[in-house]
């Protein structure tokens, strides 16, 4: 199959839209990726047509919703190849998810226990486990980085131990684009008796996890990152881990029986989706995957490698410019430095350009003080973009050294 991005990209309106009087090259995938017509369209006809609340209503517009609703999580749970549908949990996103096995475990931790993150976490697998050790004593414990931004996993086996009872790492790195080897992980830390929750929000619109291949207890990520919407995402959990996780909130939905002397919750997966839901969010969540899927991962990852191996070597050869994260297993994410400039300064001049990339930290900060720096300029693909708009982006950049020089 030949790969057609000028057809790809009639998909996604935003891209015809110019910025600053330049047509928009939006390199800012990490942060978000943008949204297809055929997701779009899906929105609107939610919102024109069968709009309500799910599960309770015996009326028609409900009894669609619902219909809609719980097929998308069908969808999901096909496409992780997650073995029951109530193993995923609707949540507002990757952050959500986490702090509810952060809470969960609260109950199930005691002072003496470890858990494990990793020196490449965004800052979300990072501060819930830092609020569950205050909580319950635990400690915390780190797996640190190499200077090409790789896990050292001969640290991380000197780590574990039979007090090891939660392991937490990012599948993808959103700050330098390694991809961690998450198998290996799993693997080391089911042989001390612990669970592993992995982040995936920067894995999933690049690669097709398989969660009992990987054979991971718990799996997050968000939608926005999948050509979905924001303000959803999912948790995966292994069904016999979401049965001993109690409640994170309480409300409506999430209940078999109310009383004031006692209430019963709910069987999976509403035990974990109180209140009233991001319906239209859960549609088109699974909506913006049936997108993906009919690409193809195996040719997303493919061309995203061509686009990444394009820009990394025109970057290099521009002087003074050093790129952060230099695994030789990476997706389509480029963090860099340019001598002495100050990543924004370059970052606003390239949006001027109609360049849009990320600058700053990445939510990432112990990423930077590993190396020592405020933060980078960090251009990251989607298999929308082209290598003429990596031309753009090197030229814009090109014209704003000289003008920061």
């Amino acid at each position: 199959m030949v790969f057609d991005v000028e057809s790809i990209r009639k998909d996604f309106p935003i891209l015809n839209r110019k910025v600053n009087g330049k047509p928009l090259v939006y390199l800012d995938n990490a942060a978000t990726s943008q949204t297809p017509q055929q997701v779009i369209d899906v929105i609107v006809d939610y919102y024109s047509n069968y709009n309500a609340n799910i599960h309770r209503g015996v009326h028609a517009l409900s009894q669609e919703a619902t219909d809609a609703y719980e097929n998308a999580r069908r969808t999901i749970q096909s496409h992780f190849n997650a073995k029951h549908p109530h193993e995923i949990i609707f949540t507002s996103g990757t952050t959500h998810s986490i702090n509810m096995v952060a809470n969960g475990f609260a109950s199930l931790l005691k002072k003496g226990d470890e858990i494990i993150v990793s020196a490449l976490e965004h800052h979300s697998n990072i501060v819930p486990w830092q609020m569950l050790c205050e909580k319950t004593g635990a400690t915390l414990k780190v797996i640190p980085m190499s200077s090409e931004g790789e896990l050292i996993i001969s640290e991380y086996d000197k780590l574990l131990n039979e007090n090891t009872k939660l392991v937490f790492v990012n599948h993808i790195s959103n700050a330098l684009g390694t991809i961690n080897p998450i198998e290996n992980i799993i693997d080391k830390a089911h042989n001390v008796g612990a669970a592993v929750l992995i982040d995936g929000a920067q894995a999933c619109p690049h690669l097709k996890p398989d969660v009992q291949k990987l054979n991971v207890d718990f799996y997050v990520c968000s939608a926005h990152k999948i050509c979905g919407p924001t303000g959803i995402g999912m948790l995966y959990g292994k069904e016999e881990w979401l049965q001993k996780l109690p409640p994170y909130q309480g409300g409506g939905e999430m209940i078999a029986e109310v009383s004031f002397d006692k209430t019963t919750y709910a069987d999976l997966p509403h035990k974990f989706e109180a209140g009233t839901p991001n319906v239209c969010g859960g549609i088109a969540f699974g909506a913006a995957i049936d997108y993906m899927n009919t690409i193809g991962f195996g040719t997303i990852a493919q061309y995203e490698d061509e686009l990444l191996e394009y820009a990394t070597n025109e970057l290099l050869q521009i002087q003074e410019l050093k790129i952060y994260g230099t695994s030789a297993n990476k997706t389509s994410v480029i963090s860099f430095n340019v001598g002495n400039i100050h990543p924004y300064d370059l970052g606003t001049l390239l949006d001027k350009m109609g360049i849009a990339v990320r600058t700053g930290h990445h939510c990432a900060q112990p990423i930077m003080d590993f190396y020592k720096i405020p933060g980078t300029v960090r251009a990251s693909f989607m298999f929308y973009n082209t290598k003429e708009e990596i031309d753009l982006f090197i030229s814009a950049l090109k014209k704003s050294i000289m003008m920061l020089s």
